[in-house]
């Protein structure tokens, strides 16, 4: 069975799926993609692009699946008829109802209208995650109720009844060969591998360290992950006070330095306000690090029941005193792994389950 994917929107783990997915199918997933830059463009001009290069490949998919960044209706509109009797399913990674703005910023309902039409014209929903679904179908109808009339409010009931949760595969595997030969030693070292962006909330982060710090805790700090900004202010500011306790500082260039800066580090902290999957947390417990995470968001899905008191926190100060507790019980943190329980994640599991709800997607629209 031949598959188009189609991803407006190609980099970081919108391209790791991508790559995934048709790295472990047993169909033939052809990636038609673009360069993941200048998002609001691509959920406009996107289609516009990815239907003439449809239209120019000798392509006879079963399916089209495509990403939340696709304004799907205008794709299914210019590439007919070629793709008139041919399925569509829509991925959330995201959402532009729910994702949230920048500071000082406004929301742009046209964006979200964007993810409902295309919704509407798809014959089944994959969210990456259950927080993700239901905040999408909570948000659904305040964002349908600000328009004037027609607000069309009876079709939240039908995208909900074809609305599934299909969580990413990931990589996991190729961190297998970086794994250090010999235990942690010395003080504990805490990781931030998140983007470095607003919606992962750095601020509270670097408070809870400073807190230790000034409490003569001993500690070391990995702070790696991406940033967009020329002059991330709150980082560039923490480097300075935490002076030598930090043993790294930027982006990992390659995904060797990348996969050692997890295996070396010992705690996993995420001080979220937003987080529809969290695949920098599933890295991090995959490579032994104990995770320190809110007790909201998408995190209680995939942290086992009888290790959420131990793992989840509520507030900033249940923050600190978790961390506080790690760094005077150091053996007991790197003795403890929930790696089990993220290593099904691993595409070689999660490749086959794809491959059969997309099979039974096709033949039940047949």
């Amino acid at each position: 069975m031949q598959i188009v994917l189609l991803e407006p929107y190609s980099t970081g783990s919108h391209a790791a799926w991508a790559a995934g997915y048709a790295a472990h199918s047993r169909h033939e997933v052809v990636r038609l993609e673009l360069p993941g830059r200048f998002w609001k463009w691509r959920m406009h001009g996107g289609a516009v692009t990815l239907a003439r290069e449809f239209r120019q490949h000798d392509l006879q998919p079963a399916l089209l699946l495509a990403t939340d960044m696709l304004d799907l209706t205008t794709f299914l509109a210019l590439a007919r008829p070629e793709t008139a009797t041919i399925p569509a399913a829509l991925y959330f990674h995201e959402n532009q109802l729910t994702f949230p703005p920048p500071p000082g910023t406004r929301r742009d309902l046209h964006y979200g209208f964007i993810n409902y039409a295309s919704a509407l014209a798809a014959a089944a929903l994959f969210f990456n995650s259950r927080f993700h679904r239901e905040e999408f179908f909570d948000e659904l109808p305040r964002l349908l109720k600000h328009f004037p009339d027609y607000n069309e409010l009876d079709t939240i009931g039908r995208l909900r009844a074809r609305a599934h949760v299909l969580e990413p595969g990931v990589a996991l595997d190729r961190f297998d060969a970086h794994r250090p030969a010999t235990p942690r030693k010395g003080p504990l070292t805490i990781l931030w591998n998140h983007r470095w962006e607003y919606d992962k909330n750095p601020a509270e982060f670097f408070a809870a360290l400073r807190r230790l710090a000034e409490e003569n805790r001993p500690f070391e700090v990995i702070i790696a992950g991406e940033s967009f900004r020329q002059k991330p202010e709150e980082f560039l500011t923490a480097r300075a006070w935490l002076g030598s306790q930090v043993r790294h500082f930027g982006y990992a260039e390659d995904f060797a330095t990348y996969a050692r800066l997890l295996w070396e580090a010992d705690l996993q902290v995420s001080t979220a306000r937003h987080e529809f999957f969290g695949l920098a947390t599933i890295e991090a417990i995959y490579c032994d690090c104990f995770p320190i995470l809110p007790d909201r968001l998408v995190y209680p899905e995939y942290i086992p029941t009888e290790t959420r008191d131990l793992v989840l926190y509520r507030g900033f100060e249940a923050l600190v005193d978790r961390l506080r507790w790690a760094i005077q019980n150091p053996d007991a943190v790197r003795a403890f792994t929930l790696r089990p329980a993220v290593a099904r994640f691993a595409w070689e599991q999660m490749a086959p389950h794809y491959d059969e709800v997309l099979s039974a997607l096709v033949r039940a629209t047949q």
